[in-house]
């Protein structure tokens, strides 16, 4: 995808699909807020009319180089490990890892064999979202995976836009009993340190320069 107009066509092909504008925007890799605004300029549905400036407040990482190739894929979750233990230095005792569907589950699992660790996914709520309020919806843990209760692990998703759905996780991971010890993204394009009080961790970071307020 080079430019808007690319992120529009295939916005709409999306939801012709029938992906609720939660899910583009896991596919695409933007906010909620901006999928919509997205499929509104194609010409498709939305029951929520967006902002103008929703848009324009997004950045679109595409990294398919990675994902659509096992070995670079294979390279990259090993470079999250790293970093995750280098950070933390307790690599060795954790045991699970957490991978947010859709994106980061493969993230995960490529960091899970990097440290033999069980694997672990949730689905949020966003992949239910259309309109109003999401803390209405609720996101839920796969149970073809291994349980979370009474264990220490990482959250593995691909970006970080707003931190909403990597809160939640990590919320819902304590709900279970479990205790997120740190969270690793391939672009975080917020900037954060931490959420709920759990370090996050970024190989790639985007830093905007002359933002008007």
């Amino acid at each position: 995808m080079k430019n808007v107009d690319d992120l529009i066509g295939s916005a709409n092909e999306l939801a012709d699909q029938g992906l609720s504008n939660g899910e583009i925007a896991d596919e695409l890799n933007v906010s909620r807020e901006t999928a919509s605004w997205l499929v509104e300029r194609g010409g498709g549905t939305t029951t929520r009319e967006p902002a103008a400036t929703d848009a324009l407040e997004d950045i679109h990482v595409d990294w398919s180089a990675f994902g659509r190739d096992s070995t670079r894929l294979s390279y990259v979750g090993r470079a999250m490990a790293d970093l995750l233990g280098s950070t933390d230095g307790d690599n060795e005792e954790i045991d699970l890892v957490v991978g947010i569907e859709k994106a980061g589950t493969p993230l995960a699992t490529t960091v899970a064999l990097e440290l033999d660790a069980d694997l672990a996914t949730y689905a949020p709520r966003k992949h239910q979202w259309e309109e109003g309020d999401i803390d209405d919806l609720s996101g839920n843990f796969s149970r073809n995976f291994a349980g979370i209760r009474d264990r220490e692990c990482y959250v593995i998703d691909d970006t970080i836009t707003s931190g909403t759905t990597m809160t939640e996780t990590v919320d819902a991971i304590a709900e279970e009993g479990g205790t997120p010890v740190s969270c690793g993204v391939l672009v975080d394009k917020r900037g954060v340190e931490e959420l709920e009080g759990v370090p996050v961790e970024s190989l790639l970071q985007v830093i905007r320069v002359g933002q008007e307020d």
